[in-house]
């Protein structure tokens, strides 16, 4: 389903630091500054597989890569060098909320973020019920986006985009989203989808829910793999370096 071959991702941190005004003018009269550009490598020839009906989990410590590479796959970013080959369709929970208008209601919200992750009016039309039932946002539908907390938005966001059976689900920490009860709620979500074959690219901090819901774990350090494989194993020995840090 989804096949990385030697991906790597570069960003050139002098060009994002220079987009400033203030860089911009200073750059003007010193000639160092503004030819000093710094590379970045997010990652750094990356290569796994993902097989059909596989859960597939992305472990590393913070800016290890993880939100790049699932960005890299869903087709958000194109990598600098290597390949990503993906058959099926993509249901990308990345940035639970980003295609909101926060001046826009709740009803308008899953229409356009609907939209977004390309669902038709009428497929809306159907489901609308469904989104709203499950997002417990019924008595805010009418209400401003810019008026709901984090976790209000969240569970819109997470309603709107696992309405539909994805052939693959590339998921970045939603289940931390909302309270307690909608979390639960969103695990068992979760759970049908694999249940029904569902592929899935899973990141979260939380090692219980990976040990949980994955077959194999990569783990990722500095953009490069560090080990790849069995699940158990692999967040034990990631655990241990951890707390050795």
């Amino acid at each position: 389903m989804i096949k990385l071959e030697n991906v790597s991702m570069r960003f050139n941190l002098g060009i994002e630091r220079n987009y400033s005004i203030k860089e911009a003018f200073i750059s003007i009269f010193d000639k160092k500054r503004r030819l000093k550009k710094t590379d970045f490598w997010a990652l750094s020839d990356v290569s796994f597989e993902v097989k059909k009906g596989e859960v597939i989990g992305l472990i590393g410590s913070n800016g290890a890569g993880k939100s790049t590479l699932l960005k890299v796959v869903s087709g958000v970013m194109k990598p600098t060098k290597g390949k990503v080959t993906v058959n099926g369709q993509i249901s990308p929970m990345i940035e639970l909320g980003a295609g909101f208008d926060i001046e826009l209601t709740a009803r308008e919200n899953i229409y356009l973020n609907g939209a977004i992750l390309g669902y038709s009016k009428e497929f809306i039309d159907e489901k609308f019920e469904d989104i709203v039932e499950f997002s417990e946002l019924r008595d805010f539908l009418d209400a401003p986006v810019k008026n709901f907390s984090s976790g209000m938005i969240a569970k819109l966001a997470f309603s709107i985009a696992t309405v539909v059976d994805p052939e693959i689900l590339i998921v970045d920490e939603i289940l931390s989203v909302g309270d307690i009860k909608f979390q639960e709620k969103s695990k068992n979500k979760m759970m049908e989808m694999i249940k029904g074959g569902t592929t899935v690219l899973y990141v979260s901090h939380s090692l219980e829910s990976i040990e949980e819901l994955c077959d194999r774990v990569v783990w990722l350090e500095h953009g490069k793999v560090v080990k790849a494989g069995n699940t158990k194993e692999i967040c034990k020995e990631y655990y241990k370096k951890q707390l050795n840090k």
